[in-house]
This record gives structure tokens, C-alpha cells and sequence, in this order.
């Protein structure tokens, strides 16, 4: 396992004022709560050490999946996104190494400090990156979960250090500690799921479909009705299966929240039940992905997090 350097990042932080560091982290809270609601409120219920790392890590997730994603890539040749990807990955590898370039560099040594963890995931995401400059079909549920590993599932492996274990756990031989893994990746596979089902129509945009072909074919729905956001039977048949799929990854995730730190299982709680609830907007919608972007209002979210409260309380 690669993990980063302690003295590397010491001396990196080291060259660094606090005044920096702070400003950096509000730049990494400001943007997590622009463009990840949801996610965003559930931070908000850990320790502030916590949440910075967090944010870090969300803005270095963004940034990789802007290489491809945002406006300003789609117009870019094939060619020229590969070897943006190839320009990440070392510097990602350096960053591991403890240099720094810009702000988010600096936090991000912060939280690897403070966080000792893997590169593994970092690259496994970019490699789910280079997935998407080829691949625009997915033939099968085998291959779609690949992609969702290597693009979310790796954000349960970044962030679960953050998350820690409950001192139960922590003080046990190490024969009897849990591992958090298989159920953070879980959670992440059931949130990009979430995201493909919500952002169907999105996609369809850009040339992409998501939805394993060999489901489209099970439930007699066709490529090109999808492009034409046609609504049927079948289309709400193969729907309701994507979504019990969906939560089936939510329900294996739950497994592992409970051995996580009292101040962790509160917020993950929260962003599990606000993130599957986006599904239950999709049904409300009669599965129209096509003109309605399903999200959990602020109101439902708000009166939902006493019941994820009990819930973390429980476990």
C-alpha cells in the first residue's frame, strides 16, 4: 500500500502559514456547498477537523471528474483529454509525495497528514475517467459496476480514514476490527447509481447511456426510445428495477455504518437516507428522468435528519 509520506507532508505544511491553509479550506467548503447540496448538510454534522478533510477530498474528486465532465472538455478532442488525465495522475502522484502546487494541493496534504490513507483510489478514479473518453455503452451490469466502482465507490475508500472507526473497535486485536470497505464502496456504487437514474435525460444529451444495455433488452425498451425520453410500461418497468437495484447497494452499505465513529455515523446516516430519498422523487415523478431532475427538497431534508439522528443513536 502506498500512503503518503509523513515527513514529505510535514515539511510541505511546514512552507505554509495557517492564513493559507483556512483560506484554502473555505474555497473547498464554499464549492462543496455549491455544487453538492446534499452531501454538503451531512457534513455539516461532524467535527470541523472532519468536515475540512472531507471537503478536500470532495473538491479533488470534482476536479478530477471535471477533466472530463465539464462544458469546457466536452469540446476537447479525444487526444487532448487523455493527456490531461496523464498530467492529473502525476500530479496526483506527487501530491502523495507531499508537493504542492496551489491550495487544493494544500489541503489535501493536510487531510493526508492528519489522514493517512491510499493513493490506490485516487488513481482508480482517474482510471474511471479514462472509461468515459471511449466508452459510451455499457453491455452489462458487470461493466457499469466497474465504472461506478472507479468513480464513486473509490470516494468510500478516501473518505472512510476520515470517518474512523468507534473506539470499540480501535482498542480490539486487530483479528477482531471491522472492515469498513466493502460496505464504503457500497455506499458510493449506490449514490452514482442514484446519479445515473437521476441524470438519465442528461445523459442521453451528450450521447451516453448509462443503463446496462442488456436491461434495456430484458424490459423490450429500446436505444432509441431512450434517446427520445419515450415513457411506457416498459420503460417504467426497467425503471423500478434500476431503482430496487439502487437500493439494494443503499442496504449494503448499512452494514458498516455502525462501526463507524460516533461522530461519523450521524452524518453518514443523514447523506445515506437523503441521497436513496432522491429515488423515491424519481417514483413521485411516474419516472419521468426525462423533464423533471429529481432532488429531496431543503424542507424534507431538514425534517430527516432527527429520524438519521435516532437511527446512528441506535447503532
Amino acid at each position: 500500500m502506498v500512503t503518503v509520506s509523513r515527513s514529505t507532508v510535514s515539511k510541505a505544511l511546514a512552507q505554509s502559514s495557517q492564513a493559507a491553509l483556512d483560506e484554502a479550506f473555505e474555497a473547498c467548503r464554499l464549492e462543496t456547498a455549491e455544487w453538492a447540496k446534499t452531501f454538503y448538510l451531512g457534513t455539516l454534522l461532524m467535527p470541523i477537523v472532519k468536515r475540512r478533510a472531507i471537503w478536500a477530498i470532495y473538491v479533488w474528486c470534482r476536479r478530477t471528474d471535471e477533466l472530463m465532465d465539464s462544458p469546457e472538455a466536452q469540446a476537447r478532442p479525444v487526444e487532448e483529454l487523455a493527456e490531461r488525465l496523464d498530467a492529473w495522475e502525476a500530479r496526483t502522484r506527487d501530491l502523495f509525495r507531499g508537493q504542492v502546487r496551489d491550495g487544493l494541493d494544500l489541503v489535501m496534504v493536510d487531510t493526508l497528514e492528519r489522514f493517512p490513507q491510499a493513493i490506490q483510489p485516487y488513481l482508480d478514479m482517474i482510471e474511471g475517467q479514462r472509461m468515459d473518453l471511449f466508452q459510451t455503452r455499457y453491455a452489462s451490469f458487470a461493466e457499469l459496476e466497474l465504472y461506478c466502482y472507479r468513480v464513486a465507490g473509490t470516494v468510500g475508500l478516501m473518505t472512510q480514514e476520515v470517518m474512523g472507526l468507534d473506539p470499540a473497535y480501535t482498542t480490539a486485536p486487530w483479528s477482531s476490527r471491522p472492515d469498513t470497505s466493502q460496505a464504503a464502496v457500497a455506499l458510493g456504487i449506490a449514490n452514482q447509481l442514484t446519479n445515473i437514474l437521476r441524470d438519465v435525460g442528461e445523459d442521453r444529451g451528450r450521447g451516453r447511456i448509462y443503463l446496462p444495455i442488456e436491461d434495456l433488452v430484458r424490459f423490450g425498451y429500446s436505444e432509441a426510445e431512450l434517446l427520445a425520453g419515450t415513457i411506457n410500461d416498459n420503460w417504467r418497468a426497467l425503471m423500478a428495477f434500476q431503482l430496487e437495484r439502487a437500493r439494494h447497494w443503499f442496504a449494503r452499505s448499512e452494514a458498516g455504518v455502525r462501526w463507524l465513529a460516533p461522530d461519523a455515523r450521524w452524518p453518514v446516516w443523514a447523506s445515506l437516507r437523503l441521497y436513496r430519498g432522491i429515488l423515491a422523487v424519481i417514483e413521485k415523478h411516474d419516472y419521468d428522468v426525462f423533464n423533471h431532475r429529481a432532488y429531496v427538497p431543503k424542507a424534507g431534508k431538514l425534517l430527516d435528519l432527527p429520524f438519521s439522528y435516532i437511527i446512528a443513536q441506535a447503532r
